[in-house]
C-alpha cells in the first residue's frame, strides 16, 4: 500500500490548510469486544447508542471497517500502522523497537495521553516509551484479577486496580474503572485545552466479565469485582450503553472547551463481539465471533469519524478500512511526516473524510497469530469489497476463496465454478497474501527476532 500514498498526500495537505487554523487535536476511542452490529446507527435493534449515533449524523459512518479478531493484535496494528506479519511478537506485548502514533505526536510537540486498557507489556516506563506523557491504565502493573479478603475477583470494573502515570493504585471507594479512565481524560483535556493534544482511549468496556454498570438496577458500587471471567451476558446491553455514555462525556467535554471544530474524534472496536452474546441487526441475529479472523462476526467493527467543518457530515462510506489506516490518517491531518517509515501498510482516510481527492485501497490484509506470531498457527485474510481469500496455517497451506459481498454471510467458492472475473480476483488477492508472506518479521530488529525465537513455539520445539 505504501506506494499509493505519495500521490494524494501533498494535495490533501494543501486542502487542509484552509479547513482549520492551527494544529488539529485527535481523540482515538476504541471499545473492547464491540462488533459492528452493536451500534444503533448500523442497524442494531437491541441497544441504545445515541451518542455514537450522533457521530454518524455529524460525521461519517463506515460500513466496511475491519479489525484483527482479538485485542493485542489489533492494538499493535492500530498503534504502529503495520500489519502484524511485520512486527507482532507475543500476546500482551508490543515490541519496544516499534514507533507508535504516540511517538509521532509527542515528537511533533503534542501533549499525549492514553487511558484505558494497556495489555502491551508490564514495564513501568512502557506508556512513556511509546509516546504518552500521561497515562491511566488497567493491566500495566498488574494482571486482570486481584485478591480481596482471600477471594479472587476481576480487577477492571468495580474496585479497579489501575496505574496512574506508572504508579499502581487500588480504588476501593465505589469507583467504576471505565469512569475513572474518562475522568482522567477529561482532566487532561481541561489542562491542555490551549495545547495541541493526542488522546488514545482504548476502552475497558464492554469486554467480559459482563457486569451491571452505574445507574442500572443491579449495580453495586461496593462489589470487589466479578468472581467469574465471563460474568452474565444479560448485562452486555448495560455495558454497551455505558460505552455510549462515556463517548458522550468525551464529546461533550470537547464541545464545552470550544474545541470541536479543531478535534478529530474516531470511534471503533478492537474486534468482534464476544461469545455468547447474540445481537439483532436489522432483524437478523448476529452471534459474537471474537477470535475468528475469516468471519465478519470476528472482525467487522463499528467505525465513525467526526470533525465539524473538516469531515463530511451525515455521509456513509463503503470503502475498505483497517487499523493500519489510522496512523497515516492522523499524521497526514497533523502534517507529520511518516515517509521515513517505508513499511507503513495503511492508506490515509483524509480524501474520503473530506470528500476531496481520491483514496485507493483495493484490498485489506490481515495476519493473525494470537499467541506468538508463529506462521504455522496463523490465519491470513485478504479481502476486497466482495470477496476474500483465507488461509489457515503457513505459506504451504491451501488458500480458500469466499464470496463475502453480503455482510455476515460468506459462501465458499469452488474453483470449478468461478467466472473469469472471479478467477482474476482470486489470483490478485492470493498474490497479495504471498507478497506479505515474504515480509514476516520484516520490522523487528535482529535482537527482537532472536528473543522471539527463544520464547515462541518454534524455539520451544528446538529445545526439545
Amino acid at each position: 500500500m505504501r506506494i499509493t500514498r505519495l500521490a494524494y498526500f501533498i494535495p490533501t495537505l494543501l486542502l487542509l490548510s484552509n479547513a482549520w487554523g492551527g494544529k488539529p487535536n485527535i481523540i482515538m476511542i476504541m471499545a473492547d469486544d464491540m462488533g459492528y452490529e452493536t451500534v444503533g446507527a448500523n442497524g442494531c435493534d437491541d441497544y441504545k447508542t445515541p451518542n455514537i449515533d450522533a457521530m454518524a449524523k455529524n460525521g461519517m459512518r463506515f460500513t466496511n471497517a475491519f479489525a484483527n479478531p482479538i485485542c493485542t493484535p489489533s492494538r499493535v496494528k492500530l498503534m504502529t500502522g503495520k500489519a502484524n506479519v511485520r512486527n507482532y511478537t507475543f500476546f500482551g506485548k508490543l515490541d519496544r523497537g516499534q514507533k507508535t502514533f504516540g511517538n509521532y505526536f509527542r515528537d511533533a510537540g503534542y501533549k499525549t495521553c492514553i487511558s484505558g486498557k494497556w495489555q502491551l507489556g508490564q514495564e513501568t516506563d512502557a506508556p512513556s516509551h511509546f509516546g504518552f506523557d500521561q497515562s491511566c491504565l488497567w493491566q500495566l502493573k498488574k494482571g486482570n484479577s486481584h485478591t480481596i479478603e482471600g477471594k479472587k475477583y476481576d480487577s477492571r470494573h468495580t474496585s479497579p486496580d489501575l496505574s496512574i502515570n506508572g504508579v499502581a493504585k487500588e480504588f476501593r471507594n465505589g469507583e467504576f474503572g471505565p469512569d475513572v479512565c474518562v475522568d482522567f481524560i477529561e482532566k487532561f483535556l481541561e489542562a491542555n485545552k490551549d495545547e495541541s493534544f493526542f488522546v488514545y482511549y482504548p476502552m475497558i468496556l464492554p469486554h467480559c466479565p459482563f457486569v451491571p454498570t452505574p445507574g442500572t438496577p443491579d449495580y453495586n458500587p461496593k462489589s470487589p469485582g466479578s468472581p467469574t471471567y465471563k460474568g452474565d451476558a444479560k448485562y452486555f446491553k448495560n455495558m454497551v450503553e455505558h460505552v455510549d455514555q462515556l463517548v458522550g462525556r468525551i464529546a461533550s467535554k470537547v464541545d464545552e472547551l470550544g474545541l470541536s471544530e479543531n478535534t478529530l474524534i474516531v470511534f471503533t472496536g478492537d474486534n468482534g463481539t464476544d461469545v455468547p452474546v447474540v445481537t439483532s441487526l436489522n432483524g437478523k441475529s448476529v452471534a459474537g465471533g471474537k477470535g475468528k479472523a475469516d468471519r465478519d462476526s470476528g472482525v467487522r467493527t463499528p467505525f465513525f469519524v467526526t470533525m465539524p467543518g473538516t469531515v463530511q457530515a451525515g455521509k456513509i462510506s463503503n470503502e475498505l478500512v483497517d487499523f493500519s489506516d489510522l496512523l497515516p490518517t492522523f499524521c497526514e491531518l497533523a502534517k507529520i511526516d511518516t515517509f521515513e517509515n517505508k513499511n507503513l501498510d495503511g492508506v490515509s482516510l483524509l480524501p474520503t473524510l473530506m470528500g476531496k481527492g481520491e483514496r485507493k485501497k483495493p484490498w485489506s490484509y490481515l495476519f493473525y497469530s494470537r499467541n506468538d506470531a508463529t506462521q504455522s498457527a496463523s490465519s491470513v485474510v485478504v479481502r476486497n469489497a466482495t470477496h476474500l481469500v483465507y488461509r489457515k496455517g503457513g505459506p504451504d497451506k491451501k488458500i480458500e476463496f469466499f464470496d463475502c459481498s453480503i455482510p455476515y454471510e460468506r459462501k465458499l467458492q469452488k474453483s470449478s465454478d468461478l467466472s473469469d472475473d472471479e478467477r482474476k480476483v482470486f489470483a490478485e488477492l492470493s498474490r497479495v497474501m504471498k507478497r506479505y508472506d515474504t515480509q514476516f518479521q520484516s520490522d523487528l530488529s535482529k535482537g527482537a527476532v532472536q528473543q522471539w525465537q527463544k520464547k515462541s513455539k518454534i524455539g520451544k520445539k528446538k529445545k526439545k
